[in-house]
């Protein structure tokens, strides 16, 4: 946007800081401002534009307010114009990422995400993609606030909504899902049939062994509503919330479900996940596995992430027809959907 509203300038300040991995105290003052001037009719901004009162509002210092000064304006202001230019490409995506048509791993403040629907999604369209599936966590990961089956409704009525709204993105219904201890799936199975797209994944128990972490990992993928197995060792090699190792499981057996049940494997892009390793990522192809290139995006700038998946995707051979995310949408929901009929 070239000349953006002061909503709008406070919110891409805090894209592009989210993008550069910005502490998420200098996000949320950006992003707080936004909210506070967005609850603001026109006249009232005109009469603190005209007395210079803007840092009179909560949650508005000497920054956000001269931002909002320049953006009322009419001007693009100064800080988002620095932020602009400093951005560089994130990861090499070489010839595969331009491909990419879409994220099938992204998060809402409806779980544990921070930013609502239509933000996460506007921002997705502005990034160009053709279709993003919305995946918040199941029920059982109370940490992040997972959606109960009420909720997962409630959820699909207002994507339905949106989707009015918001052509010619088309917004995908999803959950990630949690891979129980005995492999089955954390949410009701008729409910997950009406989804678009099913992300599983393992959340607890962790450091299971291997013989337990494989037959887990193996029922999952093997319900034929599972499309992605999502971050699979689930292991952390950096940021806030420390490092931890890689769950232990028999990858062959587990990447030859995948692709024997139509199951994509997720190159993560998490910058502290980096999941799957390298290595696996060498197996799941040469045993012949599909992938999904997903952000696990939980903030709007996040979804600029998928440079880091594709640059590992290139250096490990995978091929762009391999990709599900690089398929029209329709050929991706036959996918998908296939266990609906």
């Amino acid at each position: 946007m070239a000349n953006p509203g002061p909503v709008e300038a406070l919110r891409e300040v805090a894209f592009w800081l989210e993008r550069g991995r910005a502490d998420t105290y200098r996000v949320r003052a950006y992003r707080r401002a936004a909210d506070v001037v967005a609850g603001l009719t026109a006249e009232q901004r005109l009469s603190r534009q005209r007395t210079g009162g803007w840092t009179a509002l909560p949650g508005l210092g000497a920054k956000t307010a001269a931002i909002v000064e320049q953006a009322m304006a009419g001007d693009v202001p100064e800080y988002l114009l620095e932020l602009r230019d400093a951005a560089q490409p994130i990861g090499y995506g070489g010839t595969l990422q331009p491909a990419l048509r879409g994220d099938l791993h992204v998060h809402s403040d409806w779980s544990d995400g921070g930013s609502p629907i239509d933000e996460m999604m506007h921002t997705a369209a502005a990034l160009g993609h053709e279709y993003c599936a919305l995946t918040d966590h199941s029920p059982r990961l109370t940490v992040a606030n997972g959606l109960s089956a009420e909720r997962l409704r409630d959820q699909l009525a207002v994507v339905h909504d949106l989707n009015l709204e918001m052509a010619p993105l088309r917004i995908l219904t999803g959950i990630e899902v949690d891979i129980l201890d005995d492999g089955a799936l954390d949410q009701d199975s008729g409910l997950l049939d009406e989804l678009d797209v099913v992300v599983a994944s393992v959340h607890s128990h962790l450091r299971a062994d291997r013989g337990e972490m494989t037959s887990r990992m193996l029922g999952a993928v093997r319900d034929p509503r599972v499309n992605v197995l999502g971050h699979c060792t689930g292991r952390l090699v950096e940021g806030k919330r420390g490092t931890r190792p890689e769950s232990k499981f028999d990858a062959e057996r587990v990447f030859q479900a995948c692709r024997d049940h139509d199951v994509a494997i997720e190159i993560n892009c998490r910058p502290e996940r980096r999941d799957p390793p390298s290595r696996l990522i060498d197996l799941a192809v040469d045993v012949g596995c599909l992938f999904a290139i997903d952000t696990d995006a939980h903030a709007p700038g996040q979804l600029a992430w998928q440079g880091l998946g594709c640059e590992r995707a290139i250096r490990c051979g995978v091929d762009v027809d391999r990709v599900v995310n690089t398929w029209p949408v329709d050929d991706l929901l036959a996918f998908t959907r296939a266990f609906a009929g």
